[in-house]
């Protein structure tokens, strides 16, 4: 028995049931997920920082524009006046959206990853936006993730194509669902699809950072699968956190999951986004280097490497070009700790070493998150002679999930 005997039923369409997990900021590349869609399963695109990577890939001028606009702010504490342009952001989503798209080839699909906490000091109009212009310009499907998302379907259910994108949750507890179910059941729309997110994921996490060692995704799992069966709901459940190989996979479908979503064997890969430095520093990871951290501005714990380049290096707030993560008021704990420690050391440049700036050190790669099986990456590929790491394609590492 393999993956490969199961099949992911979404709207009336099947897909091999492997789905690449979104990665920010472009980890997740468009390379990535038309691989996934071209052999047949799902791939994510991410939408965080898309203004930036509008200006990497396109050449647009997104972030010197905002700079120009606020650079007036540049030492004031104060961001509360610092806004996104709505129409600008909505043309970079069309623009990576439809491009992604428009290379789709073969029978799978592309979702994008929608975080809510990307507040960008306007949480309900950004999001709005963002979700808005990726419906205009093609996409398949949209996973919503980092939050309860109690009113996103409320922002965009007007939206002409509302109905037919696939829409997805990502929650990591049984009672997270019912609170999104709620809000979904007042504009009569459940989700297609919902994923189920462990303590072994990575990056940012709904779990403390002492405790996440004590849940469990199967556990999880078999929760959300019970209460859909007792409200006589068919929504494909996807488990994700953890899932390794394709027997770790076969698991979950034998006890009832519909696909499973994986994430950390792929960011090695060819076509993922980070840089090859950080790539081999994944691959050479030891147990003892993977660890959840508070040091995200978010208020979410996060899995990371512990070489990840920002947490040894404070940097200036960028929040004039980037601002992602500012608060509907403008702020940012990075932020108030930063002008803390300015105020207290104005001699020098501030040390802030319980934060680090999440937009300006994520743009950078410098933010390692992974997974907690990461130090396995290693035994699934081979060491070179020079004592790097080969880099494995997309392909290679979808075919073992698929049939391995």
């Amino acid at each position: 028995m393999s993956l490969d005997n199961y099949r992911l039923k979404l709207k009336g369409k099947e897909f091999v049931p492997v789905v690449i997990g979104g990665m920010g900021v472009n980890i997740s590349t468009a390379e990535l997920a038309l691989e996934a869609a071209r052999l047949g399963g799902v791939g994510h695109i991410s939408d965080a920082g898309t203004e930036a990577l509008a200006d990497l890939r396109y050449g647009t001028k997104f972030g010197r524009q905002k700079f120009e606009r606020y650079r007036s702010y540049i030492g004031n504490p104060d961001k509360s006046n610092i806004h996104f342009d709505l129409e600008t952001l909505a043309e970079a989503q069309k623009l990576h959206v439809a491009d992604t798209m428009g290379r789709k080839r073969g029978d799978g699909a592309i979702f994008m990853n929608c975080m809510e906490k990307l507040l960008m000091n306007n949480p309900r109009e950004t999001l709005r936006t963002r979700l808005a212009a990726a419906m205009d310009a093609g996409i398949d499907g949209i996973t919503l993730s980092a939050g309860l998302h109690l009113k996103s379907f409320h922002v965009v259910q007007d939206h002409p194509r509302f109905r037919d994108v696939m829409f997805g949750i990502i929650v990591s507890s049984l009672r997270a669902l019912k609170l999104f179910m709620r809000s979904a059941a007042r504009v009569d729309r459940l989700p297609d699809y919902i994923v189920v997110e462990g303590p072994l994921a990575g990056g940012h996490l709904a779990f403390g950072p002492d405790d996440w060692f004590e849940y469990d995704l199967g556990i999880i799992t078999a929760e959300v699968l019970e209460f859909l069966r007792g409200e006589d709901l068919d929504i494909p459940v996807i488990p994700a956190g953890g899932i390794f190989t394709g027997a770790d996979a076969v698991h979950f479908m034998e006890n009832g999951a519909a696909a499973v979503q994986v994430a950390t064997r792929f960011t090695i890969t060819q076509e993922s986004g980070l840089p090859t430095v950080a790539k081999q520093e994944y691959l050479k990871a030891r147990e003892e280097d993977i660890y959840v951290s508070t040091m995200s501005p978010t208020g979410y714990p996060m899995r990371l490497l512990k070489q990840s380049p920002a947490l040894q290096t404070s940097s200036k707030p960028n929040c004039e070009s980037l601002g992602y993560v500012l608060d509907a008021k403008g702020r940012c704990s990075y932020l108030e700790r930063y002008y803390e420690e300015l105020a207290a050391n104005s001699n020098r440049f501030p040390v802030v070493d319980d934060k680090f700036c999440l937009c300006t050190q994520m743009r950078a790669y410098r933010v390692w998150t992974c997974g907690q099986n990461t130090y396995r990456l290693k035994d699934v590929t081979e060491k070179l002679p020079d004592g790097s790491y080969r880099l494995p394609k997309v392909e290679e590492v979808f075919l073992d999930y698929q049939h391995g």
